[in-house]
């Protein structure tokens, strides 16, 4: 497993790159399957996702509710473009928090790659500013205490808060 990369795409892109020890087949049922959602896409410490819908397929609904059990909630929502089972997921997603964010169009990649897949994640992040707050995040990441094994080999994970580009949570070492 290697460490995530975080990059940009000359001034419109943000492009997030890792390779797993792990199938593209299994990667891609990690970003499909709701149960397996469910077990890594935690959000903040002490959260739970008691709502996921994916309908992974081009005009099908996904839904992510995330609650702290004192009230707290924030979701997304979000349509699939494209979904080529075991290769590409294009998805338009917007966070409610509670107002929604502008949509964030996002495709990710799963390609074959030596022993394992290397999943490549591209996303526009229109702003230098916005762009820049992933490289200094990336060094203060936590385990997620609750993730049980969606994919093996994903031992932490990492929130990110980015204006007007919402949140992503990325696996990372």
């Amino acid at each position: 497993m290697s460490k995530m990369t975080l990059t940009t795409e000359g001034d419109t892109h943000v492009v997030v790159t890792r390779h797993f020890a792990a199938t593209p087949e299994a990667l891609y049922r990690a970003h499909t399957d709701p149960a397996l959602v469910q077990k890594w896409m935690l959000g903040p410490e002490g959260w739970t996702m008691p709502v996921c819908i994916l309908e992974p397929w081009p005009g099908g609904k996904c839904r992510f509710e995330w609650a702290d059990g004192n009230g707290r909630s924030f979701y997304l929502t979000g349509e699939f473009i494209e979904a080529q089972p075991y290769r590409r997921i294009v998805h338009v997603e917007r966070m409610h928090l509670p107002d929604p964010t502008p949509d964030n169009h996002v495709e990710t990649i799963f390609e074959p790659n030596g022993t394992g897949t290397l999943m490549t994640m591209r996303m526009p992040c229109s702003q230098q500013a916005w762009r820049m707050a992933w490289k200094p995040a990336t060094s203060g990441l936590r385990p997620c205490s609750k993730y049980r094994g969606a994919i093996s080999d994903w031992k932490r994970c990492l929130t990110l808060r980015l204006p007007r580009c919402g949140l992503l949570w990325l696996r990372a070492e």
